[in-house]
């Protein structure tokens, strides 16, 4: 399965505790700063994904002024794809900063 950012980032919100779907869009803009903000639109349709691949489940379901919140909790299965997730992006990191380095100092700048 191919991680987007969106859900890369809604699978770390739920990892400490399980969310309702603002929470996690509130969640998500504070992860990255400010610089993702999802729509509840977006969320529902990663969520719904993250559901299919059992990635994310329904934790529980409550009624707050009338309305219906659905909390979801990240599975096992889950935590396992954001950890290989995270060890990916890690090592993709780590290799253009090296190749950075490497072409300052070709250029003749210091590392």
């Amino acid at each position: 399965m191919n991680i987007t950012e969106p859900m890369f980032l809604a699978l770390t919100a739920l990892v400490d505790e399980p969310r309702h779907g603002y929470g996690i869009v509130q969640e998500v803009s504070g992860l990255s700063g400010g610089r993702v903000q999802l729509k509840i639109g977006t969320l529902y349709g990663v969520l719904d994904r993250l559901a299919a691949e059992e990635l994310v489940e329904l934790d529980r379901e409550e009624v707050l002024r009338g309305r219906l919140r659905r909390y979801y909790r990240l599975t096992d299965k889950g935590a396992e794809a954001l950890r290989q997730e995270a060890d990916r992006v890690t090592r993709t990191a780590a290799l253009a900063t090296s190749r950075l380095r490497a072409r300052n100092t070709a250029l003749g700048g210091t590392a």
